[in-house]
């Protein structure tokens, strides 16, 4: 999604009047009892010849992170751009706090887009102001400053700020009006590992203030970081959901056994195993560590390379879709 600084006013002005929703998390997922701030219910996008969503529905508890993963075209940038109100759905409902979205909706929310165009030649401190002229009311730049640790570049130029300066400016502009509701459309994408982390301990930050995120990321150990319950989508649909941990004890039975796939010489189809090849690796999930070890030590499997792990969601991603999430 990209959107300029021109741009913002008339994205506040269209947001569409219409509009409903439901669906509740069940009480299994072990998430404290809240109130659904949004519900989307049989929500549909079809184009000439493709479906991009087709008949999804969900809620999202109020102060939770909820995370929205799913391979390209899978319908998430489409869902995540109907529920913000800039693409009409073909169908469906979507309700804000038990009604019809409304304006209020585009007071209460903040959006960190993807890619978001700033204004040449003016400073941090000078874009905050612009976007604060945006709304009715909003935070104390001094707060804003504080809580995204901007203070270091306040009189700096935004086009001159590294990727990790530049996602916090643009986290702020998205706290900038105290939404209820923060989307964050990949926030972290490119930025370095202590730059990523950083980023997270800012969402952290959020959430301990009551503040409900919506995260699309294509980082898993990000969505196992930062998630509290997960909707994973494929061609358009719902595949699977809940809690990270929930959705690893459902598929997953125990460990994972890794081995280099150069040095595994037996033929992976005689074996009774659940066994995955990768490009490098040869992964075996079982019940029993002990018993898969002594299985392979039968047959004659070299060991060298062998190590233990406690299944991901990268895992949990690859056996449902059938490839890794990656940009």
């Amino acid at each position: 999604m990209f959107l300029t600084v021109s741009g913002a006013n008339t994205y506040l002005a269209s947001v569409p009047e219409r509009y409903t929703c439901a669906a509740e998390l069940d009480s299994t997922y072990n998430l404290p009892p809240m109130t659904h701030l949004l519900e989307v219910k049989d929500l549909s996008k079809h184009y000439k010849h493709i479906k991009a969503v087709d008949g999804i529905s969900f809620s999202i508890p109020a102060g939770i992170c909820f995370g929205l993963l799913g391979p390209n075209g899978a319908g998430k940038t489409t869902t995540i751009e109907m529920i913000e109100g800039i693409t009409a759905p073909t169908s469906g409902e979507i309700h804000y706090r038990g009604q019809p979205r409304n304006r209020q909706f585009a007071q209460e929310v903040g959006i960190q887009f993807q890619q978001t165009a700033l204004m040449d030649y003016l400073t941090v401190e000078e874009t905050l102001e612009l976007f604060q002229s945006f709304y009715a009311s909003s935070l104390p730049l001094e707060q804003l400053i504080e809580m995204c640790d901007l203070q270091e570049f306040t009189a700096q130029f935004s086009t001159k700020l590294s990727g990790g300066q530049k996602q916090r400016l643009l986290l702020a502009l998205a706290l900038i009006n105290n939404p209820e509701i923060i989307f964050l459309d990949e926030p972290t994408t490119g930025l370095d590992p202590q730059a990523r982390r950083n980023f997270w301990r800012l969402v952290e930050d959020i959430k301990q203030q009551g503040k409900t995120v919506i995260l699309t990321t294509h980082y898993m150990d990000e969505a196992e970081a930062l998630c509290d319950y997960l909707v994973i989508v494929d061609h358009g649909k719902i595949i699977a959901e809940g809690s990270p941990q929930d959705l690893l004890n459902e598929h997953f039975n125990g460990a994972c056994i890794t081995l280099d796939k150069h040095s595994f010489t037996l033929d992976a189809q005689q074996l009774d195993l659940d066994i995955h090849i990768g490009e490098d690796q040869i992964e075996i999930f079982t019940g029993s560590v002990e018993h898969t070890i002594a299985q392979l030590i039968d047959k004659g499997a070299k060991l060298d390379s062998l190590s233990v792990r406690q299944p991901s969601l990268e895992d949990l991603f690859l056996k449902l879709t059938g490839h890794r999430l990656r940009s």
